[in-house]
């Protein structure tokens, strides 16, 4: 896949999941939860202890799913993710070298941003969609303000989303939201009802 139809298969559903535990393992069956429910795509945070472990695990079980890599801070970690199998990056900070590693193996990046400046510069360096964090420390109306000066900007608000104001976000403008606790925690069966729910009011935001 070109890395434009990698970004169009993440953001399809407007929310993928993000995986931060204590060991791949753990990584792995959280995955697999919101996977299972419905969800397409899932980010694997690299504060998770072998992260590239539950990738590359994911990768070999779930070819037809979406994984990623997330906290990914310099173009070494770019890259031990893309030869893990990661298919996009995620940062919570605005790095040229992790783009520009992305972009080297064809794997789209979502540079993290927080404010009007850090958006323009993200787009200038090729980003291929801006990550907003903390999202907690934003709302869907500061999103719908940004946008009404840079409606080119493809948002992602991510830290903070909830089920409940998901929706918001879509409607003021994300492309997609990235979701982590909130969505993927609770065992299994907790994370599946919670993938429903969110999916069916997406479907419904405007």
């Amino acid at each position: 896949m070109y890395r434009w139809e990698i970004v169009r298969a993440v953001t399809e559903q407007r929310v993928f999941g993000i995986v931060r535990s204590a060991g791949p393992q753990e990584a792995v069956a959280a995955a697999e939860a919101v996977l299972d429910a419905g969800l397409r795509a899932v980010e694997v945070a690299l504060t998770t202890p072998r992260a590239l472990t539950a990738v590359a695990r994911l990768t070999e079980t779930r070819p037809g799913a979406l994984v990623g890599a997330g906290t990914v801070l310099d173009a070494a970690a770019a890259r031990a993710a893309v030869e893990a199998g990661a298919r996009f990056l995620v940062s919570p900070s605005l790095s040229a070298e992790v783009i520009r590693a992305g972009h080297r193996h064809g794997v789209p990046v979502f540079p993290g941003v927080a404010t009007p400046t850090e958006i323009v510069r993200a787009l200038e360096e090729g980003a291929d969609a801006v990550k907003l964090f903390p999202a907690s420390a934003m709302s869907p109306s500061w999103l719908r303000d940004v946008r009404a000066a840079l409606p080119q900007a493809p948002a992602i608000p991510t830290g903070g989303v909830t089920l409940e104001n998901a929706p918001d976000w879509i409607a003021a403008g994300a492309v997609a939201c990235g979701m982590g606790s909130a969505l993927t925690s609770g065992g299994a069966r907790a994370a599946g009802e919670r993938v429903t729910t969110l999916l069916a009011r997406l479907a419904g935001a405007r």
